[in-house]
Parts: C-alpha cells; sequence; structure tokens
C-alpha cells in the first residue's frame, strides 16, 4: 500500500489458491488491515467483444463465458474487473454461474486442466465514461486505469482474459520481473 492508493499485484490472482482458501480478493485486503469484497454483477455466455476476441484469437463475435464483478475495498468500488474465457473450456461450468466458486476462478480452470503458464499485460489510461464513474464513484475529470490480461498454459493457448477498469487516483499497480 502507499498512501491512501491500493497497491495491486497481478500475482496472487494467476495462481490457484488451493486448499481451504476461498477469497484470494479478501484475504490478501485482510492482510493489510482492509475488507475486500466482491458482487457478481454477470455471468454466462456472450458474444466476445473485439478486444476480448483479440486477446483469446478467437474471431469476434465467438461464443465466450464472461464473470463482471465490482470489486470493492472497504466497501468502496476500486475495480470493474471482467474476466472471459473461451466456451469450450467454460459453458456448463461454474465460471457460467454468478455464485462464487470456492479458491476462485483460477482454482476451478486447474481443476478443468487449464493451467497459466504465462500472463501478458496492458496498462493504459483514459476518461471513464458515464456507468464507469457511476459504478466507481468517480468524478467526472478523474480518470481510470485500464488491464487488459491474457493467461496463457503451457503451450501458449490462451485460456483466460481480463478486462479491468480501476479509478487512477486509487490504484498503484507494481510489477516485479525476474530477469535471466
Amino acid at each position: 500500500m502507499a498512501g491512501d492508493a491500493w497497491t495491486s499485484t497481478s500475482m496472487p490472482y494467476l495462481r490457484p489458491a488451493g486448499g481451504d482458501r476461498a477469497d484470494v480478493w479478501s484475504e490478501e485486503a485482510a492482510a493489510y488491515g482492509r475488507r475486500g469484497t466482491q458482487r457478481i454483477v454477470q455471468a454466462g455466455e456472450v458474444s466476445a467483444p473485439a478486444a476480448v476476441a483479440r486477446l483469446l484469437g478467437i474471431e469476434a463475435g465467438a461464443a465466450v463465458v464472461v464473470r463482471r464483478r465490482i470489486m470493492y475495498l472497504d466497501e468502496q468500488p476500486c475495480e470493474l474487473t471482467d474476466s472471459y474465457y473461451p466456451a469450450p473450456i467454460a459453458a456448463g461450468t461454474g465460471l457460467a454461474g454468478t455464485a462464487k466458486i470456492r479458491g476462485g476462478a483460477v482454482a476451478l480452470l486447474a481443476e478443468l486442466g487449464y493451467v497459466g503458464q504465462r500472463v501478458r499485460e496492458d496498462v493504459t489510461a483514459r476518461m471513464p465514461d458515464g456507468q464507469e464513474r457511476e459504478l466507481l464513484r468517480t468524478g467526472e475529470l478523474e480518470p481510470v486505469m485500464c488491464l487488459e490480461r491474457v493467461v496463457l498454459d503451457g503451450d501458449g493457448r490462451p485460456i483466460q482474459a481480463d478486462l479491468i477498469t480501476m479509478p487512477a487516483h486509487r490504484q498503484r499497480l507494481r510489477y516485479e520481473l525476474r530477469m535471466g
């Protein structure tokens, strides 16, 4: 954590939680004396938007499964997180439903035989649209950071794509890379 901004690292959300761990987000927040919750606002099969199709390497409009969530830190919205999965992987699984998944989506993917081995993230900034401002409780002149993430399995196949929108003034992203 840095001041009032939440420092976010992706790694806890890319590995299966395992064991009895129910919610990686709430555990991470609790480790800093904070309260992390989430609300699943939509789940199910949809047509892939262009950005998602590009990340997953499929045709725009192809069937994908989405889980749309609003993430909260101390009751304040801090992220709009849309996770997309290829329909052949996720259709008919817990990923297509609105119930919480014990251990998280990554744990369920691992149970299904899909384990991420590589991740690629792109971060941009822009001004939010009206709906994003309302959901994130931000002002008209407060920019958002947008994170596009794709998770690839050991064969380089995309198994998950995330589109994450965060109030820029409440976030700090941290990347630590191993060299060599």
